[in-house]
Protein backbone atom coordinates (compact mmCIF):
# COMPACT_ATOMS: atom_id res chain seq x y z
CA UNK A 1 0.00 0.00 0.00
CA UNK A 2 1.40 3.37 -1.05
CA UNK A 3 2.00 5.86 1.76
CA UNK A 4 1.72 9.58 1.00
CA UNK A 5 4.12 11.53 3.22
CA UNK A 6 4.71 15.18 4.05
CA UNK A 7 7.08 17.32 1.99
CA UNK A 8 9.23 19.41 4.33
CA UNK A 9 12.49 21.23 3.61
CA UNK A 10 12.81 19.79 0.12
CA UNK A 11 12.15 16.10 0.73
CA UNK A 12 9.52 13.56 1.75
CA UNK A 13 9.18 12.72 5.42
CA UNK A 14 6.75 10.53 7.37
CA UNK A 15 6.70 13.08 10.17
CA UNK A 16 5.92 12.31 13.78
CA UNK A 17 2.33 11.10 13.59
CA UNK A 18 1.52 7.40 13.66
CA UNK A 19 -2.01 7.93 12.32
CA UNK A 20 -2.97 7.62 8.65
CA UNK A 21 -6.13 7.78 6.55
CA UNK A 22 -7.21 5.86 3.44
CA UNK A 23 -7.20 7.56 0.04
CA UNK A 24 -9.78 6.03 -2.31
CA UNK A 25 -10.19 5.76 -6.04
CA UNK A 26 -13.74 7.14 -6.42
CA UNK A 27 -14.32 5.28 -9.68
CA UNK A 28 -13.67 1.85 -8.14
CA UNK A 29 -14.46 2.53 -4.50
CA UNK A 30 -11.16 0.86 -3.56
CA UNK A 31 -8.49 2.14 -1.21
CA UNK A 32 -5.38 3.01 -3.22
CA UNK A 33 -3.10 4.68 -0.66
CA UNK A 34 -2.66 5.84 2.91
CA UNK A 35 -1.90 9.47 3.71
CA UNK A 36 -0.07 10.31 6.94
CA UNK A 37 -1.96 12.70 9.22
CA UNK A 38 0.27 15.34 10.73
CA UNK A 39 -0.27 17.45 13.79
CA UNK A 40 1.32 20.26 15.75
CA UNK A 41 4.80 18.72 15.73
CA UNK A 42 4.84 18.36 11.94
CA UNK A 43 3.50 21.87 11.43
CA UNK A 44 6.21 23.21 13.74
CA UNK A 45 8.88 21.31 11.82
CA UNK A 46 7.62 22.85 8.59
CA UNK A 47 7.50 26.32 10.15
CA UNK A 48 11.10 26.01 11.35
CA UNK A 49 12.24 24.96 7.86
CA UNK A 50 10.23 27.74 6.23
CA UNK A 51 11.56 30.32 8.70
CA UNK A 52 15.16 29.41 7.92
CA UNK A 53 14.45 29.53 4.19
CA UNK A 54 12.75 32.92 4.54
CA UNK A 55 15.99 34.50 5.73
CA UNK A 56 17.58 34.01 2.32
CA UNK A 57 14.54 33.75 0.01
CA UNK A 58 13.14 37.11 1.16
CA UNK A 59 16.49 38.68 0.19
CA UNK A 60 16.61 37.00 -3.22
CA UNK A 61 16.37 39.20 -6.28
CA UNK A 62 13.22 39.66 -8.30
CA UNK A 63 15.16 38.13 -11.19
CA UNK A 64 15.84 34.94 -9.25
CA UNK A 65 12.23 34.61 -8.17
CA UNK A 66 11.00 35.25 -11.70
CA UNK A 67 13.35 32.64 -13.14
CA UNK A 68 12.00 30.04 -10.73
CA UNK A 69 8.42 30.95 -11.66
CA UNK A 70 9.12 30.71 -15.39
CA UNK A 71 10.76 27.30 -14.91
CA UNK A 72 7.90 26.13 -12.69
CA UNK A 73 5.35 27.28 -15.25
CA UNK A 74 7.10 25.30 -17.99
CA UNK A 75 7.16 22.16 -15.84
CA UNK A 76 3.41 22.50 -15.24
CA UNK A 77 2.95 22.56 -19.02
CA UNK A 78 5.18 19.53 -19.58
CA UNK A 79 3.55 17.46 -16.82
CA UNK A 80 -0.05 18.56 -17.27
CA UNK A 81 -1.23 15.12 -18.38
CA UNK A 82 0.54 13.31 -15.54
CA UNK A 83 -0.75 15.73 -12.91
CA UNK A 84 -4.22 15.55 -14.44
CA UNK A 85 -4.27 11.77 -14.07
CA UNK A 86 -3.10 12.01 -10.45
CA UNK A 87 -6.00 14.37 -9.73
CA UNK A 88 -8.52 12.21 -11.59
CA UNK A 89 -7.46 9.05 -9.75
CA UNK A 90 -8.05 10.59 -6.32
CA UNK A 91 -10.82 13.13 -6.95
CA UNK A 92 -12.81 11.32 -9.64
CA UNK A 93 -13.16 14.20 -12.12
CA UNK A 94 -12.28 13.57 -15.75
CA UNK A 95 -8.68 13.95 -16.85
CA UNK A 96 -9.69 16.74 -19.23
CA UNK A 97 -11.43 18.57 -16.38
CA UNK A 98 -8.32 18.13 -14.23
CA UNK A 99 -6.17 19.51 -17.01
CA UNK A 100 -8.50 22.49 -17.15
CA UNK A 101 -7.98 23.26 -13.47
CA UNK A 102 -4.21 23.00 -13.95
CA UNK A 103 -4.44 25.52 -16.78
CA UNK A 104 -6.42 27.96 -14.64
CA UNK A 105 -3.91 27.53 -11.83
CA UNK A 106 -1.00 28.01 -14.22
CA UNK A 107 -2.43 31.40 -15.19
CA UNK A 108 -1.64 32.61 -11.67
CA UNK A 109 1.94 31.39 -12.10
CA UNK A 110 2.08 33.44 -15.30
CA UNK A 111 0.80 36.46 -13.38
CA UNK A 112 3.54 35.84 -10.80
CA UNK A 113 6.13 35.76 -13.59
CA UNK A 114 5.41 39.46 -14.18
CA UNK A 115 5.56 40.41 -10.54
CA UNK A 116 8.54 42.69 -11.05
CA UNK A 117 6.26 45.22 -12.69
CA UNK A 118 3.40 44.76 -10.21
CA UNK A 119 5.67 45.24 -7.18
CA UNK A 120 7.09 48.56 -8.38
CA UNK A 121 6.61 51.25 -5.78
CA UNK A 122 6.04 54.97 -6.30
CA UNK A 123 8.21 58.04 -5.82
CA UNK A 124 7.22 61.63 -5.05
CA UNK A 125 9.87 64.26 -5.56
CA UNK A 126 10.12 67.42 -3.44
CA UNK A 127 7.07 66.87 -1.24
CA UNK A 128 8.65 69.46 1.01
CA UNK A 129 11.85 71.47 0.57
CA UNK A 130 14.59 68.93 0.01
CA UNK A 131 12.31 66.03 1.05
CA UNK A 132 11.28 63.07 -1.11
CA UNK A 133 8.91 60.17 -0.38
CA UNK A 134 8.88 56.65 -1.84
CA UNK A 135 7.21 53.37 -0.95
CA UNK A 136 7.74 49.65 -1.50
CA UNK A 137 6.27 46.35 -0.33
CA UNK A 138 7.95 43.52 1.59
CA UNK A 139 6.96 39.90 2.27
CA UNK A 140 5.31 38.84 5.52
CA UNK A 141 7.34 35.73 6.36
CA UNK A 142 5.97 32.19 6.68
CA UNK A 143 2.42 31.91 5.30
CA UNK A 144 0.08 28.94 4.95
CA UNK A 145 -2.72 27.66 2.75
CA UNK A 146 -5.53 25.27 3.74
CA UNK A 147 -7.24 24.01 0.60
CA UNK A 148 -10.27 21.87 -0.36
CA UNK A 149 -10.57 18.55 -2.16
CA UNK A 150 -12.46 19.82 -5.20
CA UNK A 151 -9.49 21.58 -6.84
CA UNK A 152 -6.34 19.93 -5.49
CA UNK A 153 -4.11 21.76 -7.98
CA UNK A 154 -5.89 24.99 -8.93
CA UNK A 155 -6.84 26.43 -5.55
CA UNK A 156 -3.34 25.97 -4.04
CA UNK A 157 -1.93 27.48 -7.25
CA UNK A 158 -4.08 30.53 -6.58
CA UNK A 159 -2.09 30.99 -3.36
CA UNK A 160 1.50 29.81 -3.29
CA UNK A 161 2.91 31.24 -6.55
CA UNK A 162 2.04 34.80 -5.49
CA UNK A 163 3.15 34.20 -1.91
CA UNK A 164 6.48 32.75 -3.02
CA UNK A 165 7.12 35.26 -5.81
CA UNK A 166 6.65 38.12 -3.36
CA UNK A 167 9.34 36.63 -1.12
CA UNK A 168 7.39 34.59 1.43
CA UNK A 169 7.80 30.93 2.29
CA UNK A 170 4.76 28.66 2.19
CA UNK A 171 3.19 25.71 4.02
CA UNK A 172 0.33 23.92 2.25
CA UNK A 173 -2.22 21.76 4.09
CA UNK A 174 -4.15 20.09 1.24
CA UNK A 175 -7.26 17.99 1.58
CA UNK A 176 -6.53 14.52 2.91
CA UNK A 177 -9.02 13.11 0.37
CA UNK A 178 -6.77 13.82 -2.64
CA UNK A 179 -3.31 14.72 -1.33
CA UNK A 180 -0.96 13.50 -4.05
CA UNK A 181 -1.21 16.56 -6.31
CA UNK A 182 0.39 18.71 -3.61
CA UNK A 183 3.46 16.48 -3.38
CA UNK A 184 3.78 16.36 -7.16
CA UNK A 185 3.74 20.16 -7.30
CA UNK A 186 6.40 20.27 -4.57
CA UNK A 187 8.66 18.09 -6.71
CA UNK A 188 8.12 20.40 -9.70
CA UNK A 189 9.10 23.41 -7.58
CA UNK A 190 12.32 21.67 -6.55
CA UNK A 191 13.12 20.89 -10.18
CA UNK A 192 12.41 24.54 -11.04
CA UNK A 193 15.18 25.61 -8.67
CA UNK A 194 13.17 26.70 -5.66
CA UNK A 195 15.36 26.45 -2.54
CA UNK A 196 14.51 23.84 0.07
CA UNK A 197 12.09 25.00 2.73
CA UNK A 198 10.38 27.67 0.63
CA UNK A 199 7.46 25.34 -0.23
CA UNK A 200 6.32 22.68 2.22
CA UNK A 201 3.38 20.28 2.43
CA UNK A 202 1.89 19.00 5.69
CA UNK A 203 -0.94 16.48 5.34
CA UNK A 204 -3.58 16.05 7.99
CA UNK A 205 -7.01 16.91 9.33
CA UNK A 206 -8.26 19.20 12.08
CA UNK A 207 -5.15 18.80 14.25
CA UNK A 208 -2.95 20.13 11.45
CA UNK A 209 -5.41 22.94 10.70
CA UNK A 210 -5.55 24.06 14.33
CA UNK A 211 -1.77 23.97 14.57
CA UNK A 212 -1.51 26.27 11.55
CA UNK A 213 -4.13 28.67 12.90
CA UNK A 214 -2.39 29.05 16.25
CA UNK A 215 1.33 28.77 15.43
CA UNK A 216 3.11 32.04 16.29
CA UNK A 217 5.56 31.60 13.41
CA UNK A 218 2.88 31.77 10.70
CA UNK A 219 1.95 35.29 9.61
CA UNK A 220 -1.01 34.67 7.31
CA UNK A 221 -3.47 31.93 6.38
CA UNK A 222 -5.38 31.44 3.12
CA UNK A 223 -8.41 29.14 3.19
CA UNK A 224 -11.04 27.86 0.75
CA UNK A 225 -13.84 25.57 1.90
CA UNK A 226 -17.28 25.54 3.47
CA UNK A 227 -18.69 28.62 5.16
CA UNK A 228 -18.81 27.17 8.70
CA UNK A 229 -15.12 26.19 8.50
CA UNK A 230 -14.23 29.50 6.84
CA UNK A 231 -15.78 31.32 9.82
CA UNK A 232 -13.84 29.08 12.21
CA UNK A 233 -10.57 29.66 10.36
CA UNK A 234 -11.13 33.42 10.28
CA UNK A 235 -11.98 33.62 13.99
CA UNK A 236 -9.11 31.44 15.16
CA UNK A 237 -6.42 32.88 12.91
CA UNK A 238 -7.30 36.51 13.53
CA UNK A 239 -7.47 35.82 17.26
CA UNK A 240 -3.85 34.72 16.95
CA UNK A 241 -2.79 37.86 15.10
CA UNK A 242 -2.73 36.53 11.54
CA UNK A 243 -3.94 37.91 8.26
CA UNK A 244 -6.68 35.71 6.82
CA UNK A 245 -8.22 34.99 3.45
CA UNK A 246 -11.30 32.81 4.11
CA UNK A 247 -13.50 31.84 1.16
CA UNK A 248 -16.67 29.94 2.01
CA UNK A 249 -19.53 28.14 0.31
CA UNK A 250 -21.85 29.03 -2.53
CA UNK A 251 -25.30 28.67 -4.03
CA UNK A 252 -24.83 29.96 -7.55
CA UNK A 253 -27.86 31.01 -9.60
CA UNK A 254 -28.13 31.24 -13.38
CA UNK A 255 -31.03 33.42 -14.51
CA UNK A 256 -32.57 32.75 -17.93
CA UNK A 257 -34.75 35.46 -19.49
CA UNK A 258 -37.37 34.77 -22.19
CA UNK A 259 -35.22 36.52 -24.83
CA UNK A 260 -32.30 34.13 -24.27
CA UNK A 261 -31.35 31.39 -26.71
CA UNK A 262 -32.66 28.45 -24.65
CA UNK A 263 -30.52 25.84 -26.40
CA UNK A 264 -27.38 27.90 -25.74
CA UNK A 265 -28.37 28.67 -22.14
CA UNK A 266 -29.33 25.07 -21.33
CA UNK A 267 -26.14 23.72 -22.87
CA UNK A 268 -23.94 25.97 -20.74
CA UNK A 269 -26.01 25.58 -17.59
CA UNK A 270 -25.83 21.78 -17.95
CA UNK A 271 -22.04 21.95 -18.17
CA UNK A 272 -21.90 24.38 -15.27
CA UNK A 273 -24.15 22.23 -13.10
CA UNK A 274 -22.81 18.74 -13.81
CA UNK A 275 -19.17 19.37 -14.70
CA UNK A 276 -16.88 17.85 -12.05
CA UNK A 277 -20.06 16.19 -10.67
CA UNK A 278 -21.11 19.58 -9.30
CA UNK A 279 -18.19 19.61 -6.86
CA UNK A 280 -17.21 23.20 -7.64
CA UNK A 281 -17.70 26.32 -5.55
CA UNK A 282 -18.66 28.04 -8.81
CA UNK A 283 -21.01 25.30 -10.02
CA UNK A 284 -24.46 26.34 -11.20
CA UNK A 285 -26.80 24.81 -8.63
CA UNK A 286 -29.96 26.88 -9.29
CA UNK A 287 -31.49 27.87 -12.63
CA UNK A 288 -33.98 30.72 -12.29
CA UNK A 289 -36.39 30.48 -15.22
CA UNK A 290 -38.12 33.82 -15.80
CA UNK A 291 -41.63 34.03 -17.22
CA UNK A 292 -42.22 32.27 -20.52
CA UNK A 293 -38.70 30.81 -20.53
CA UNK A 294 -39.58 28.21 -17.88
CA UNK A 295 -41.29 25.34 -19.71
CA UNK A 296 -38.99 25.48 -22.72
CA UNK A 297 -35.88 25.67 -20.53
CA UNK A 298 -36.93 22.66 -18.46
CA UNK A 299 -37.54 20.64 -21.61
CA UNK A 300 -34.07 21.34 -23.00
CA UNK A 301 -32.35 20.88 -19.61
CA UNK A 302 -34.02 17.49 -19.21
CA UNK A 303 -32.79 16.32 -22.59
CA UNK A 304 -29.26 17.50 -21.95
CA UNK A 305 -29.12 16.02 -18.44
CA UNK A 306 -30.05 12.62 -19.83
CA UNK A 307 -27.30 12.93 -22.45
CA UNK A 308 -24.47 13.45 -19.94
CA UNK A 309 -21.98 10.59 -20.19
CA UNK A 310 -21.10 9.35 -16.69
CA UNK A 311 -18.12 7.09 -16.10
CA UNK A 312 -14.56 6.80 -14.81
CA UNK A 313 -12.61 10.02 -15.21
CA UNK A 314 -9.77 8.39 -17.13
CA UNK A 315 -12.01 6.90 -19.84
CA UNK A 316 -12.13 8.98 -23.04
CA UNK A 317 -15.55 10.45 -23.71
CA UNK A 318 -16.59 10.61 -20.06
CA UNK A 319 -18.18 13.96 -19.22
CA UNK A 320 -18.90 13.43 -15.52
CA UNK A 321 -17.06 11.21 -13.08
CA UNK A 322 -18.00 9.93 -9.62
CA UNK A 323 -18.29 11.88 -6.40
CA UNK A 324 -15.21 12.00 -4.22
CA UNK A 325 -16.43 9.67 -1.44
CA UNK A 326 -19.21 7.21 -0.70
CA UNK A 327 -20.52 9.58 1.98
CA UNK A 328 -20.75 12.38 -0.59
CA UNK A 329 -22.81 10.18 -2.91
CA UNK A 330 -25.15 9.16 -0.10
CA UNK A 331 -25.62 12.79 0.93
CA UNK A 332 -26.51 13.88 -2.62
CA UNK A 333 -28.90 10.96 -3.17
CA UNK A 334 -30.62 11.75 0.14
CA UNK A 335 -31.02 15.39 -0.92
CA UNK A 336 -32.87 14.36 -4.09
CA UNK A 337 -35.27 12.23 -2.05
CA UNK A 338 -35.84 15.07 0.41
CA UNK A 339 -36.60 17.47 -2.44
CA UNK A 340 -39.25 15.12 -3.79
CA UNK A 341 -40.79 14.75 -0.33
CA UNK A 342 -40.93 18.54 0.04
CA UNK A 343 -42.82 19.00 -3.21
CA UNK A 344 -40.20 19.41 -5.93
CA UNK A 345 -40.73 17.64 -9.25
CA UNK A 346 -37.89 15.20 -9.97
CA UNK A 347 -37.55 15.60 -13.73
CA UNK A 348 -34.35 13.56 -13.96
CA UNK A 349 -33.39 11.20 -11.12
CA UNK A 350 -29.70 10.33 -11.01
CA UNK A 351 -29.90 8.04 -7.99
CA UNK A 352 -28.99 4.39 -8.26
CA UNK A 353 -26.71 4.79 -11.27
CA UNK A 354 -24.35 1.86 -11.83
CA UNK A 355 -21.39 2.01 -14.19
CA UNK A 356 -20.45 -1.30 -15.81
CA UNK A 357 -17.23 -2.64 -14.38
CA UNK A 358 -17.26 -0.01 -11.63
CA UNK A 359 -20.26 -1.07 -9.59
CA UNK A 360 -18.58 -0.13 -6.30
CA UNK A 361 -17.63 3.35 -7.50
CA UNK A 362 -19.13 6.47 -5.94
CA UNK A 363 -21.34 7.28 -8.93
CA UNK A 364 -24.61 9.13 -9.10
CA UNK A 365 -26.17 10.55 -12.23
CA UNK A 366 -27.30 14.10 -12.99
CA UNK A 367 -30.51 15.06 -11.19
CA UNK A 368 -32.87 17.83 -12.33
CA UNK A 369 -35.49 19.25 -9.96
CA UNK A 370 -38.31 21.56 -11.05
CA UNK A 371 -40.73 23.72 -9.04
CA UNK A 372 -38.18 24.21 -6.28
CA UNK A 373 -38.95 27.00 -3.82
CA UNK A 374 -36.73 29.03 -1.52
CA UNK A 375 -38.10 27.16 1.50
CA UNK A 376 -36.89 23.73 0.34
CA UNK A 377 -33.67 22.13 1.54
CA UNK A 378 -32.57 21.58 -2.06
CA UNK A 379 -32.51 25.36 -2.45
CA UNK A 380 -31.12 26.35 0.94
CA UNK A 381 -28.30 23.83 1.28
CA UNK A 382 -25.02 23.69 -0.63
CA UNK A 383 -25.42 20.17 -2.04
CA UNK A 384 -22.01 20.06 -3.77
CA UNK A 385 -23.15 17.42 -6.22
CA UNK A 386 -24.76 16.99 -9.67
CA UNK A 387 -28.18 18.38 -8.71
CA UNK A 388 -29.70 21.33 -10.57
CA UNK A 389 -32.73 23.01 -9.01
CA UNK A 390 -35.11 25.08 -11.13
CA UNK A 391 -36.90 27.99 -9.49
CA UNK A 392 -39.52 29.86 -11.49
CA UNK A 393 -39.81 33.66 -11.33
CA UNK A 394 -42.20 36.09 -13.00
CA UNK A 395 -39.67 38.84 -13.72
CA UNK A 396 -36.00 39.77 -13.68
CA UNK A 397 -36.63 41.92 -10.60
CA UNK A 398 -38.10 38.90 -8.79
CA UNK A 399 -35.07 36.82 -9.78
CA UNK A 400 -32.69 39.51 -8.53
CA UNK A 401 -34.58 39.74 -5.23
CA UNK A 402 -34.38 35.96 -4.83
CA UNK A 403 -30.61 35.92 -5.33
CA UNK A 404 -30.03 38.93 -3.11
CA UNK A 405 -31.97 37.27 -0.30
CA UNK A 406 -29.76 34.18 -0.45
CA UNK A 407 -27.02 34.12 2.22
CA UNK A 408 -24.37 33.19 -0.35
CA UNK A 409 -22.95 35.55 -2.95
CA UNK A 410 -20.14 33.75 -4.74
CA UNK A 411 -21.07 33.61 -8.45
CA UNK A 412 -24.09 34.20 -10.64
CA UNK A 413 -24.97 34.34 -14.32
CA UNK A 414 -27.59 35.91 -16.57
CA UNK A 415 -28.57 34.54 -19.98
CA UNK A 416 -30.15 37.24 -22.11
CA UNK A 417 -29.93 39.15 -25.40
CA UNK A 418 -30.72 42.45 -23.65
CA UNK A 419 -27.89 44.80 -22.78
CA UNK A 420 -30.23 46.84 -20.58
CA UNK A 421 -31.20 43.75 -18.56
CA UNK A 422 -27.56 42.70 -18.26
CA UNK A 423 -26.49 46.12 -17.02
CA UNK A 424 -29.32 46.28 -14.49
CA UNK A 425 -28.49 42.76 -13.30
CA UNK A 426 -24.78 43.34 -12.79
CA UNK A 427 -25.33 46.63 -10.96
CA UNK A 428 -28.03 45.46 -8.56
CA UNK A 429 -27.05 41.88 -7.80
CA UNK A 430 -25.33 41.24 -4.43
CA UNK A 431 -22.80 38.75 -5.76
CA UNK A 432 -19.03 39.07 -6.17
CA UNK A 433 -18.49 37.35 -9.55
CA UNK A 434 -20.96 37.76 -12.40
CA UNK A 435 -21.26 36.14 -15.81
CA UNK A 436 -23.31 37.51 -18.69
CA UNK A 437 -24.04 34.51 -20.90
CA UNK A 438 -21.12 32.86 -19.07
CA UNK A 439 -22.22 30.19 -16.56
CA UNK A 440 -19.03 29.83 -14.48
CA UNK A 441 -17.54 33.34 -14.24
CA UNK A 442 -14.15 32.53 -12.70
CA UNK A 443 -12.02 35.68 -13.18
CA UNK A 444 -8.66 35.65 -14.92
CA UNK A 445 -5.55 35.62 -12.73
CA UNK A 446 -5.03 39.39 -12.98
CA UNK A 447 -8.42 39.96 -11.34
CA UNK A 448 -9.27 38.84 -7.83
CA UNK A 449 -11.49 35.88 -6.93
CA UNK A 450 -13.98 36.30 -4.11
CA UNK A 451 -17.68 36.45 -3.38
CA UNK A 452 -19.93 38.48 -1.11
CA UNK A 453 -21.90 37.70 2.04
CA UNK A 454 -21.28 34.20 3.47
CA UNK A 455 -19.10 33.26 0.51
CA UNK A 456 -16.23 35.45 1.78
CA UNK A 457 -15.51 35.80 5.47
CA UNK A 458 -13.62 39.01 6.13
CA UNK A 459 -12.54 41.24 3.26
CA UNK A 460 -9.60 39.53 1.56
CA UNK A 461 -10.29 37.93 -1.85
CA UNK A 462 -7.75 35.62 -3.43
CA UNK A 463 -5.14 35.89 -6.25
CA UNK A 464 -4.65 38.83 -8.60
CA UNK A 465 -3.87 42.29 -7.17
CA UNK A 466 -5.58 41.38 -3.90
CA UNK A 467 -3.15 38.49 -3.52
CA UNK A 468 -0.19 40.85 -3.86
CA UNK A 469 -1.55 43.09 -1.14
CA UNK A 470 -2.39 40.15 1.10
CA UNK A 471 1.07 38.57 1.02
CA UNK A 472 3.03 41.82 1.40
CA UNK A 473 2.99 44.92 3.59
CA UNK A 474 3.99 48.45 2.61
CA UNK A 475 6.76 50.70 3.80
CA UNK A 476 6.80 54.42 3.14
CA UNK A 477 10.16 56.21 3.37
CA UNK A 478 10.52 59.96 3.79
CA UNK A 479 14.03 61.11 2.85
CA UNK A 480 16.10 64.25 3.29
CA UNK A 481 19.76 64.65 2.27
CA UNK A 482 20.87 68.08 3.50
CA UNK A 483 24.17 69.59 2.46
CA UNK A 484 26.75 69.55 5.21
CA UNK A 485 26.87 73.35 5.24
CA UNK A 486 23.09 73.64 5.37
CA UNK A 487 21.62 74.39 8.78
CA UNK A 488 18.01 73.19 8.96
CA UNK A 489 16.25 74.04 12.18
CA UNK A 490 14.24 71.37 13.95
CA UNK A 491 10.78 72.33 15.17
CA UNK A 492 8.70 71.00 18.05
CA UNK A 493 5.47 71.49 16.12
CA UNK A 494 3.99 68.67 14.06
CA UNK A 495 5.89 68.54 10.72
CA UNK A 496 4.18 70.01 7.66
CA UNK A 497 5.07 70.04 3.96
CA UNK A 498 6.29 73.62 3.47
Amino acid sequence: MKTIEHWINGSLTPGSASDAQPVFNPATGLEQAQVVLGGATDVDTAVQAASRAFETWSESSLTQRTQVMFAFRQLLVEHEEELGRIISAEHGKTVDDARGEITRGREVVEFACGLGDVLKGSFSDQVSRGVDVHNFRQPLGVVAGITPFNFPAMVPLWMHPIAIATGNTFILKPSERDPSAANFVAELYKRAGLPDGVFNVVHGGKDAVDAILTHPGIEAVSFVGSTPIAKYVHEQATAHGKRVQALGGAKNHAVVLPDADLEFAANHITAGAYGSAGERCMAVSVAVAVGDAADGLVEVLERKAREVKVGPGDVPGTEMGPLVTKAARERVDKAVGTAAAQGATVVVDGRGLKVDGHEEGFFTGPSLLDHVTAEMDAYKEELFGPVLAIVRAESLDEAIALINANPYGNGTALFTASGEAARRFQRTIHVGMIGINVPVPVPMSYYSFGGWKDSLIGDNPIHGPEGIRFYTRPKVVTTRWPRQTQNIAAGFDFPTSN
